[in-house]
């Protein structure tokens, strides 16, 4: 195990920086695999791009679900971490392990049972696109308990300082990717060519041995791990706390999809191309939202285990850092986007009929970078002091707010620029509106001195 970052003492931006480089990392590398994925996918054509696309937004959709309980998990490890109660720590664990797993095989289980119908959903008009949504679908969800576990385990690793280990495990994970899609999509040898169910499965063979690695690492190099009964019940107060904390997250996140499968649906009536266009935009656009997971990760950690401990200056200091680096980094994304979006978007499709249409949606969305970090970087804030209320009611009511706006754009022939003009504004008003709910908070309460008692937050 690699040394723990000290959350309680020594230098802020120091310490932020230590712990974040290795989270965004890692949290680019977790995307990889479906980035990676679409861009040997997009060799294949671009039906199959759309088929990939649509099924990849009902493994987004699972990511959400499993915010319920890796949310709440790291937030009440990371409260009792910072109070010194390690047995609490390790009951949090315990609980978190066992609902990733359960919601897991129910999601899995529901997915494959109704996969015609969630396909036929989008209306995909290509025969070939809906059959690599149904293949890829049924494969990736299928086996989701993999990811859930993964995620599970990186979020305790970070919220116990050590965001190294978890970023090497899940690059040897990618490395076996890379090498596996081409090989299982296009075929080699005796190795058939399998196209999207290719891509599915090289992605589900790399998260099993990335568990099986995180296992080995486990065993024997981690306190906090030793000595964990996995299947023993715990009390329901600890499962209800962390659904608590984490049901507002992952409904946050799950309408989110939802909405963003509605507006696919809207895209969708433009034909396959701007589909294709749209999924690889966004997977560009990645880019940016996933640093900003990893800033969230890193401030959610920081501050729980200084809220655990009652350090309000630690608490102010740390989001005034972290929201300095993200300040940087939303900029730099804007320019990108905004700037170059042709070369950007030449890089994964070289159709020209679609080339068009993606090069509009990045630099649309391009504008509204900046405002797109800072929302989910102060999320984690938000999460860290065991209040995921606020975050939620911003997003989901400016995230459906989209549905009706596009249908009266639409209605006055603005057509897909009017798609993607609210997407980036809407996103534009969650960041503004969400920060400053935050700053004033957060006065509120360190304003009282966080004289915070341990019963206080672990009851």
């Amino acid at each position: 195990m690699s040394r723990p970052v000290d959350f309680l003492s020594g230098k802020i931006m120091r310490t932020l920086f230590a712990l974040a480089v290795p989270i965004m990392l890692t949290s680019f590398v977790q995307t990889a695999y479906s980035l990676v994925d679409m861009i040997w996918i997009g060799k294949v054509g671009s039906a199959a791009v759309a088929g990939v696309g649509v099924s990849g937004m009902f493994v987004w959709f699972s990511n959400g679900l499993s915010l319920m309980s890796r949310i709440g998990g790291q937030v009440k490890i990371g409260h009792s971490l910072g109070a010194g109660d390690g047995r609490e720590a390790k009951e949090y664990l315990g609980s978190m392990l066992q609902l990733s797993a359960f919601l897991a095989v129910l999601y899995g289980l529901a997915v494959n049972l109704s996969a015609g119908h969630l396909v036929g959903f989008f209306q995909l008009s290509g025969a070939d696109a809906v059959r690599s949504a149904l293949i890829y679908l049924r494969i990736t969800c299928g086996m989701v308990i993999f990811p859930f576990l993964n995620q599970a385990f990186t979020c305790t690793y970070n919220v116990c300082g050590d965001s190294r280990t978890p970023f090497y495990i899940n690059t040897a994970g990618l490395l076996i990717n890379l090498a596996a899609d081409p090989v299982l999509i296009f075929g080699l040898g005796p190795v058939p060519g399998l196209g999207a169910a290719g891509a599915a499965l090289a992605t589900v063979v790399s998260q099993i041995l990335v568990f099986l690695i995180f296992l080995t690492r486990i065993i024997g190099n981690n306190e906090i791990f030793q000595g964990l009964d996995l299947f023993r019940r715990r009390p329901v107060s600890y499962y209800r706390q962390i659904i608590g904390i984490g049901f507002p997250a992952a409904l946050q996140d799950m309408l989110f999809s939802v909405c963003s499968m509605i507006i696919a649906r809207f895209v969708a009536a433009y034909g396959d191309g701007p589909v294709a266009a749209q999924k690889i935009g966004t997977q560009i656009e990645s880019i940016s939202w996933m640093a900003a997971d990893g800033f969230m990760a890193a401030i959610n950690a920081f501050i729980s285990q200084n809220y655990g401990a009652g350090k309000a200056d630690r608490i102010r200091g740390g989001y005034r850092s972290i929201m300095l680096i993200v300040l940087i980094w939303g900029t730099a994304c804007t320019l990108l986007l905004v700037l170059v979006p042709g070369p950007v978007f030449r890089l994964f499709l070289n159709d020209p009929d679609v080339i068009p249409v993606g090069i509009q949606y990045l630099s649309v969305i391009g504008f509204s970078q900046l405002f797109m970090c800072a929302e989910i970087t102060t999320s984690g804030a938000f999460a860290g002091l065991g209040r995921t209320l606020p975050p939620s009611v911003v997003s989901i009511f400016f995230t459906f707010m989209r549905v009706p706006v596009i249908l009266i754009l639409q209605r006055a022939s603005f057509g897909l620029d009017a798609i993607w003009w609210t997407i980036s504004i809407s996103s534009m008003c969650k960041g503004t509106v969400l920060v400053t709910w935050y700053l004033l908070y957060q006065r509120k309460i360190c304003s009282r001195g966080m004289k915070i008692k341990t019963k206080e937050f672990l009851r």
